[in-house]
């Protein structure tokens, strides 16, 4: 009886052994399952792929999606790993999100600085605007022939944004005002 004490006692050992080690990987696999990625982490994929396709030229979109629709994962995670410059993770989930929520091209929108200064010489127009903003006692006044409501929206979408140099910038550009009269100007916008 003593002798089969022993290889059972090992056997008992090795068995409770083998539990302990399968039980503390298939937790660790759990928790592996249950980390989100840094690049998805709290993003929906239909605005992962919306922000990542925003990141392509229209060529690379071009591109990218060929290779998706030929099968080639690794080739699109490489294409969009070198068109955008982050890491193979994130280029991985990027491709993942665009191949699961196709987005279609679209032309970068040019910000309020750039359609200011798309024209460098001020266009004179045959009226005179007017343009007043008031808060309590004070009131300023710009009037200008090269001023319109167009050419004002986009001063007043500057100086909302924050950009109240630039906005300055352009409305002495737009008018025969000094800066420091635009600054006293937009501070008035700004409530």
């Amino acid at each position: 009886m003593e002798s089969l004490l022993v290889p059972f006692v090992i056997l008992l050992v090795v068995i409770v052994g083998v539990l302990l080690i399968s039980r503390t990987l298939s937790r660790r696999i759990a928790a592996t399952k249950d980390k989100p990625t840094a690049s998805s982490q709290g993003k929906d994929p239909a605005e992962l792929a919306r922000d990542s396709a925003a990141k392509l030229s229209e060529d690379q979109h071009r591109q990218l999606y060929s290779l998706i629709a030929q099968g080639q994962a690794m080739a699109a995670i490489k294409l969009y790993l070198q068109a955008t410059g982050e890491g193979l993770r994130a280029s991985r989930d990027a491709v993942a999100a665009l191949a699961a929520h196709p987005q279609p091209f679209k032309e970068p929108e040019p910000s309020p600085q750039d359609l200011l200064d798309d024209d460098d010489e001020p266009e004179h127009f045959p009226y005179r605007y007017r343009a007043i903003v008031s808060k309590g006692d004070v009131t300023r006044e710009v009037s200008s022939n090269m001023l319109n409501d167009e050419i004002y929206g986009r001063i007043r979408t500057l100086a909302k944004s924050g950009d109240i140099e630039g906005a300055a910038l352009a409305l002495t550009k737009h008018s025969d005002i000094t800066m420091k009269q635009a600054r006293e100007f937009l501070e008035l916008l700004e409530d």
